[in-house]
């Protein structure tokens, strides 16, 4: 079970993105932490979408910010799990997003970054 309040985590989460605060959002990540997303693999193929370890979503994030300048989050839902958090929101240019975190001993060992698709099958 989360053994924190999860509305400050999630609302400590949007501002360290809007203010482009890149170690204060990876001050919650595990060392040993794994993030998948679709645009990690757009820039680099050769991770398939996976990046491992902290070091290497910090050099990730760091490209992706420097890309986009207007990055901007608005959190539009907030779910929880037995040990996750999913939170839904819209970027800079309105396009709905969910972030699935899950967590070991209050830190993030697994990040999904996830889009939404007008196809529905």
């Amino acid at each position: 079970m989360l053994n924190f309040d999860i509305n400050d985590f999630v609302s400590e989460w949007a501002r360290a993105w809007n203010e482009r605060d890149l170690p204060s959002v990876l001050g919650h990540f595990s060392d040993d932490a794994v993030f998948t997303s679709p645009i990690a693999a757009s820039i680099d193929p050769s991770t398939r979408g996976i990046v491992r370890g902290k070091q290497a979503i910090e050099e990730y994030w760091t490209y992706a910010l420097s890309q986009n300048a207007k990055l901007h989050f608005d959190v539009t839902g907030i779910f929880t799990g037995v040990d996750c958090i999913l939170i839904r929101f819209l970027n800079e240019v309105g396009a709905d997003r969910i972030e699935v975190l899950r967590f070991r001993d209050g830190l993030v060992v697994e990040g999904h970054g996830t889009f939404g698709s007008a196809a529905v099958g």
